[in-house]
């Protein structure tokens, strides 16, 4: 009989645990993984700017997960966006923890038309400015800016599965990590 991993995503967006499934899956083919989306909040702003405020979101909903919910795994993503030297970007932390190990992770950049970033810095979120920019409906629950901005050569959920894939690394192998010298 196959063991059973329960993992908890901390949001309830399909993209977010689809993406956490896939990762599971993959790397636990052996497995019957139970996945499942909770709602645990980010306690930053809804459209986090910056790599910091988007990093302790993702962290702090998996902590809100582990708190209130029993799992082999708690997984979180959260999206933000930053001015950089070089141009605006959107991109995303995860997180991953095992409640012995917490890994945090990121994904790759993708550069934001500054009007835009600038529409953030306003307080607007990226998928409802995404949406006008579009005029697509919910756009963060399908391909998300990603998708527009590539003509769907990429996706939300294809870059949150390539940062959780690396992401993993470290559960893949404690013995590396764990040394030091």
């Amino acid at each position: 009989m196959s063991q059973q991993l329960k993992i908890i995503v901390g949001s309830k967006n399909p993209v977010k645990i689809n993406a956490a499934k896939h990762i599971f899956t993959m790397y636990f083919p052996e497995c019957i993984i139970d996945c499942e989306g909770v709602n645990a909040p980010s306690d930053v702003p809804d459209q986090p700017i910056g790599e910091d405020e988007t990093r302790i979101g993702a962290q702090n909903r998996v902590n809100y997960c582990k708190e209130h919910h029993q799992a082999h795994y708690y997984v979180a993503m959260e999206g933000g966006a930053e001015q950089f030297n070089y141009g605006a970007a959107t991109f995303a932390y995860v997180v991953i923890d095992n409640a012995l190990n917490q890994v945090v992770g990121r994904s790759s950049n993708l550069p934001l038309p500054q009007v835009l970033y600038n529409a953030l810095l306003k307080g607007e979120e990226l998928g409802d400015v995404m949406d006008k920019a579009f005029n697509t409906t919910n756009v963060k629950q399908k391909g998300g800016a990603i998708g527009l901005l590539t003509n769907n050569h990429a996706t939300r959920e294809s870059t949150y599965t390539q940062a959780l894939t690396l992401a993993m690394a470290p559960f893949l192998h404690p013995e590396l990590y764990g040394q030091t010298n």
